[in-house]
């Protein structure tokens, strides 16, 4: 019987295993002898990325962001009402059509874009086809403008026309109003650039029916706190971007009682609850101005680094800060990686595009995949992919979400507050998630994935910060 070993013999039974910060090419001998190792994706911060604590008048920046954080969680969203887009959002009218994103004119828009304008022209009546809406489209008649500059925000393309029925979204806290259009569902629909009869008979329902339906019930019920049913939507397993089938059925339960009392006609009544039933999406287009709405309070703040408005068109990706929100930073809209509906590929694929990315912009959406295991499926990932992304976030974040948490993390807050001081000093950019459009107009949805934000609209904001 031998001796026992020694507590260095021990450890030895076991192979080692190295952790690698940085440069993969460390590790290459080791991996050479069999040795396992876990790369650690970390680089020092950029030698021209100094640390900026005040602006150049003497404001200290993290007392700033500070405060914006503060405005933030102070936000109450809640649902007011419904109206048509000509009636509510502020400087429109019945020649102006909103798209997702920064500023783009008829000539650079992407096909989806390009789509879904032509479609709404024809829906309007101010077209009879898709090829005369193209020709109107480009005649410099119509006055194009961003979402965002109307308080207002569309998924994907984010065709906002004149006779669309739009949410009205108010923040109770600091009285503000937010708008987004109703959410058509999945598959060939405006947002995602198609057009046809079946679109266009779509909107007109929506706008003849489910419109007027919707109103009365929230009249009859009064202010809907979309605050609450985000915070709770998460605890159920949503993060209220691309999946919304919790804050959905919350929303149906909630008005529930109201349609019933104020729809008299059962079969209208069914209609409009198997349509809200069979789109699990249809809560989206009321998270993302709930996010709008709570985001807009900080805009204006001296010395505030924390992003406002994070949103694509297709063609460009576009930023704006808290201190200076009228200015737009903007780069190239990145290619999305997923996966495709069955008959599509990567081919088919349009740039990153929407206003979707206001959900992280609030620090929920993508930010929040942890709490929503279930994405990885939709998106192309793993749910341990999910939790990942959410804890890399925090690391651009300057705060956590005092209302929205994360089971899965012990209940902490949702990252919350992109500084573009930290994007730079750490090189994260932010993750995202959302749905794929066809480059080509008139085709709609091909998939859905996720991808990073482009690093040069961050770094020309950054620049933009020093000279403040």
């Amino acid at each position: 019987m031998g001796l026992p070993s020694t507590p260095a013999e021990q450890r030895w039974k076991h192979p080692p295993v190295v952790i690698n910060l940085g440069l993969e090419s460390f590790a290459d001998s080791l991996r050479e002898q069999g040795v396992v190792v876990h790369e650690v994706d970390w680089r020092p911060p950029p030698a021209d990325v100094p640390r900026l604590l005040y602006t150049q008048q003497g404001t200290s920046i993290d007392a700033a962001n500070v405060e914006a954080l503060k405005r933030m969680m102070a936000g109450r969203p809640q649902i007011i009402g419904l109206g048509l887009a000509r009636d509510v959002i502020p400087g429109m009218t019945d020649h102006t059509i909103l798209h997702a994103g920064p500023p783009v004119r008829w000539e650079r828009m992407c096909g989806p874009t390009r789509g879904a304008v032509m479609g709404a022209l024809v829906y309007e009546g101010l077209a009879n086809d898709p090829e005369e809406a193209a020709d109107l489209a480009a005649s410099g008649t119509l006055n194009f403008d961003p979402c965002h500059h109307h308080h207002a925000v569309g998924p994907m393309a984010g065709v906002v026309s004149p006779s669309m029925p739009v949410w009205i979204v108010e923040n109770a806290e600091f009285g503000n109003q937010a708008y987004c259009t109703l959410n058509e569902g999945l598959g060939k629909v405006l947002r995602y650039g198609a057009f046809g009869e079946e679109v266009y008979q779509r909107l007109h329902w929506m706008a003849d029916e489910l419109y007027p339906i919707l109103a009365a019930a929230i009249e009859d019920a009064g202010p809907v706190d979309l605050r609450a049913m985000i915070a709770q939507a998460l605890h159920m397993g949503d993060e209220c971007h691309n999946r919304n089938r919790a804050g959905t059925s919350l929303l149906l339960r909630s008005l529930g009682p109201a349609l019933a009392r104020t729809c008299n006609d059962g079969q209208r009544l069914a209609r409009v609850l198997g349509f809200i039933d069979g789109n699990d999406h249809f809560f989206l287009n009321l998270s993302m101005p709930a996010g709008k709405a709570m985001l807009e309070p900080i805009e204006g703040i001296k010395g505030c680094t924390i992003v406002s408005v994070m949103a694509r068109n297709g063609t460009d990706f576009g930023i704006r800060l808290a201190g200076e929100p009228e200015r737009w930073f903007t780069a190239p809209a990145g290619v999305v990686e997923g996966l495709y509906l069955p008959g599509f590929s990567a081919e088919d694929a349009n740039p990153d595009i929407g206003d979707s990315t206001v959900t992280e912009t609030a620090g929920f959406g993508g930010f929040a995949m942890a709490a929503a295991p279930a994405i990885a499926s939709f998106i192309g990932g793993s749910a341990q992919d999910a939790l990942n992304t959410t804890r890399e976030m925090y690391e651009i974040c300057f705060s956590e979400h005092e209302h929205f948490t994360i089971p899965a993390l012990g209940f902490m807050g949702t990252p919350t507050g992109i500084d573009v001081r930290l994007v730079m000093e750490s090189g994260i950019l932010p993750k995202l998630n959302t749905g794929i459009a066809h480059k080509e107009p008139g085709i709609g949805m091909v998939g859905a994935g996720v991808l990073r934000a482009p690093e040069a609209c961050f770094r020309e904001a950054f620049n933009a910060v020093k000279s403040w």
